[in-house]
C-alpha cells in the first residue's frame, strides 16, 4: 500500500504515532481501537450521532452524489428509469443487479401478479382495527401478521425460500395497502385483477365500485408507476438502516420489513409530503407567501417543508421528474388549487439568498403530495404509498446485507455518561 493510501495519526496524550490504511475513502473504525492512552484504556472510538459521517456497509445498489444531484440504481440514472422503465422492472434491477431480458421480465411480472392474493384469514386481522385506525399502523401490523403464514421464511439463507418471500412481499404490499384503505372508508374489499399492471391493479383494489371490470386511466397508472420507481430505494436512509439493523439479527424478512415500515411512518421520513400539503393549505394563497417566508427566516414556529435534504445539496433529481409528472396528472384530474402556491414558493426559495445559501432546494416530497391528493388519495395514505415501492429497496438492501461477510449483528457503541459505581441504598436511607 502506497504511503498516500494511509492516514498518520499522532496521539498527543502519549506521543505515539499510528499509520492507518485508507480504503475507498474510509478508515475502518476498528483500527482506531489500537490508539490507547494506557493499558487499561479500551481504545479510541468515534462519536457520530445520526451517522452523519459513518459508513455502516458497502453497497452496490444505489449511488447518490448529493452535491451534483445524481441518483442511480445499479448504475442507471433515475431519469432514464423514470422515462423508460416500469416499477416491477426497476424492482427486478434492484434485487438482481441487472435489467431483465424479455422472458425474465415476463416471468417476474407473472409471479408478482399471481402472488397479490391474500390468505382470507388475514382479513380477520384487518377487520379487528377500528374504522379510524391509521392505514400505516394497519400496514405495519398486517406485514408482521403475514409472516406468521409462512414459517419457512426464517430460513433466510436458503436462496429459493428467500426469493419466494421477496416475491410475496412485493406482490402483497399493494393488496394490504388497498384493503387497509377500503377498511378505513367502509367499502367492501376489491380483489386483485390479474389482467392489470402492478400500479393499475393497486388502483383497481383502491377504487373499484360496481363496475364489472375496472380500467385505470393510463396517465394516472403511469404516474403512479413513475412515483413507485422514484421511491424504490434511496441508499442508507432511516428506514433502510432499520431494515439492515433488524435483519442483522437474522430474523425473517416480514418482521424486518414491518420494522422498516415503522421507521418510515415518522413525519421526518415517510410523512414528509403530508407536511408539505398541510403547509401549503395553511399558507392559503399566494398573497400570504411573503409573510410566511418572513416567519420561516425569523424561526417563528414555521418550517419550509419539502425543501432541503440530508444528502442532496442540489436540486433533488426526483423532484424534477415529479414536477413534470404532476402536470400530466393535473391534465386528467384538474389543477390542484395548491399548485400556484407551490410554484411561487419554489420560485422564491430558488432565488432568495437566504435559501440559496443554505442549499434548500425542493425535494421529492414537495410535489408528490400534490399528485397523490389530485389522485384522491387521503393524506393518511401518503406514507403507505411510500412504503409500497420502498419494500423492493428494503429487500434488496436486506439481501445484500445477508450475503456480506463483513456484516454481523448490529450493535453501535456508546459513550457512557451515567453515574460511577455506587452501592444500593435502602428505602429508609434514601433522601427525599
Amino acid at each position: 500500500m502506497a504511503s498516500s493510501d494511509t492516514l498518520t495519526i499522532t496521539d498527543n496524550r502519549t506521543g505515539k504515532t499510528y499509520e492507518l490504511p485508507i480504503s475507498e475513502g474510509t478508515i475502518r473504525a476498528i483500527d482506531l481501537r489500537q490508539i490507547k492512552s494506557g493499558a487499561e484504556d479500551f481504545g479510541l472510538m468515534t462519536y457520530d450521532p445520526a451517522f452523519m459521517n459513518t459508513a455502516a456497509c458497502r453497497s452496490a445498489i444505489t449511488f447518490i452524489d448529493g452535491d451534483k444531484g445524481i441518483l442511480e440504481y445499479r448504475g442507471y440514472p433515475i431519469e432514464q428509469l423514470a422515462e423508460k422503465s416500469t416499477y416491477l422492472e426497476t424492482a427486478y434491477l434492484l434485487l438482481k443487479g441487472e435489467l431483465p431480458n424479455e422472458s425474465q421480465l415476463k416471468e417476474w411480472q407473472h409471479t408478482i401478479t399471481y402472488h397479490t392474493i391474500l390468505n382470507e384469514n388475514l382479513k380477520g386481522v384487518l377487520d379487528s382495527f377500528r374504522y379510524n385506525a391509521h392505514p400505516m399502523g394497519m400496514l405495519i401490523s398486517m406485514i408482521s401478521a403475514l409472516g406468521t403464514f409462512y414459517p419457512e421464511a426464517k430460513n433466510i439463507y436458503d436462496e429459493e425460500v428467500r426469493h419466494k418471500q421477496i416475491e410475496r412481499l412485493i406482490a402483497k404490499m399493494i393488496t394490504i395497502a388497498a384493503f387497509g384503505y377500503r377498511h378505513m372508508v367502509g367499502m367492501p374489499y376489491a380483489y386483485p385483477d390479474n389482467d392489470l399492471s402492478y400500479p393499475g391493479n393497486f388502483l383497481n383494489m383502491m377504487y373499484k365500485t360496481t363496475e364489472v371490470k375496472y380500467q385505470p386511466h393510463p396517465a394516472l397508472e403511469r404516474a403512479l408507476d413513475v412515483l413507485f420507481i422514484l421511491h424504490a430505494d434511496h441508499e442508507q436512509n432511516c428506514s433502510t438502516s432499520a431494515m439492515r439493523s433488524i435483519g442483522s439479527s437474522q430474523v425473517d424478512p416480514y418482521s424486518a420489513v414491518a420494522g422498516a415500515a415503522a421507521a418510515l411512518y415518522g413525519p421526518l421520513h415517510g410523512g414528509a409530503n403530508e407536511q408539505v400539503i398541510r403547509m401549503l393549505t395553511e399558507i392559503g394563497s399566494i398573497s400570504n407567501i411573503p409573510d410566511f417566508i418572513k416567519r420561516v427566516k425569523a424561526g417563528d414556529g414555521v418550517k419550509l417543508m419539502g425543501f432541503g435534504h440530508r444528502v442532496y445539496k442540489n436540486y433533488d433529481p426526483r423532484a424534477k421528474i415529479i414536477k413534470k409528472v404532476a402536470y400530466e396528472v393535473f391534465d386528467v384530474t384538474g389543477k390542484s388549487p395548491l399548485l400556484d402556491i407551490a410554484l411561487e414558493l419554489e420560485k422564491i426559495a430558488l432565488e432568495d439568498e437566504y435559501f440559496v445559501k443554505r442549499k434548500l432546494y425542493p425535494n421529492v416530497d414537495f410535489y408528490s403530495g400534490l399528485i397523490y391528493q389530485a389522485m384522491q388519495f387521503p393524506m393518511d395514505m401518503f406514507p403507505v404509498l411510500f412504503a409500497i415501492p420502498r419494500v423492493s429497496g428494503w429487500l434488496s438492501q436486506w439481501q445484500e446485507m445477508l450475503l456480506d461477510s463483513d456484516q454481523k449483528i448490529a450493535r453501535p457503541r456508546q459513550i457512557f455518561t451515567g453515574s460511577a459505581r455506587r452501592d444500593y441504598v435502602g428505602m429508609g436511607e434514601r433522601k427525599a
